[in-house]
């Protein structure tokens, strides 16, 4: 589903921010990505989103060789791929359902489908009772949450988090990784950047380990504890 090969990426001035990084992430998987602040992990997503090209190496998702691909194809993998963000990045003057069937109207889907599709993908966050709420009267938690339905509700193939529990506490944490995890086990293939070492161990998936932009572990599932 993912594969680096080789990868680096040096902006300019000469900052490097990846160096010469490999490895591959199988479909259906659920994978975290950790390191300390500035080891590479939103370069690294912001490359598999192609909203940044390597300097060298190959990226290639979903059978896709995303170094040599057109700009023109950047929109496709993007509807493609389903991204989370730590600060949500919710519409203050959409409601909660309006904002999750942003990507399905994007897409210029027929009303009825959406508003199933986005039902759906609220009932799965556990959030069907707050669809006509606005963002500002939920908590933390229940944003992250309708981010969470806006992400999946098109129904992608890959789903990216940038440190999406970075706001919440360790019970929340807790949930929403249980999210993902049941996310990854009906097909989709599940990468996390987050930095909460003590969670990730716990749930004993595999971890790749950035520092100065490079990979410096990659710990297999079931070894993480």
């Amino acid at each position: 589903m993912i594969t680096f090969e080789r990868v680096s990426k040096t902006y300019p001035g000469g900052s490097r921010a990846l160096a010469d990084v490999s490895f591959q992430i199988d479909r259906g998987s659920m994978v975290f990505l950790t390191g300390h602040s500035g080891a590479g992990k939103s370069t690294m997503l912001r490359l598999i989103m192609m909203l940044e090209r390597a300097s060298r190496g190959q990226v290639i998702v979903n059978d896709r060789n995303l170094s040599n691909s057109p700009d023109k194809l950047a929109p496709l993998v993007r509807r493609s791929t389903g991204m989370i963000f730590q600060d949500h990045k919710l519409l203050k003057d959409k409601t909660v359902a309006d904002n999750v069937a942003l990507p399905l109207m994007i897409a210029g889907l027929k009303y009825s489908d959406i508003r199933k599709r986005v039902r759906a993908a609220l009932d799965k966050v556990g959030l069907l009772d707050k669809e006509i709420a606005w963002p500002l009267t939920l908590s933390g938690g229940e944003q992250q949450r309708v981010g969470i339905a806006r992400a999946i509700v098109s129904r992608p193939p890959l789903l990216l988090a940038d440190e999406p529990t970075g706001n919440l506490d360790p019970n929340l944490s807790r949930e929403l990784f249980g999210l993902f995890e049941q996310i990854s086990e009906q097909g989709a293939t599940v990468l996390i950047a987050s930095h909460d070492l003590d969670l990730i161990r716990q749930t004993r998936k595999r971890v790749l380990v950035l520092s100065n932009g490079r990979l410096a572990d990659d710990i297999p599932e079931g070894e993480s504890s």
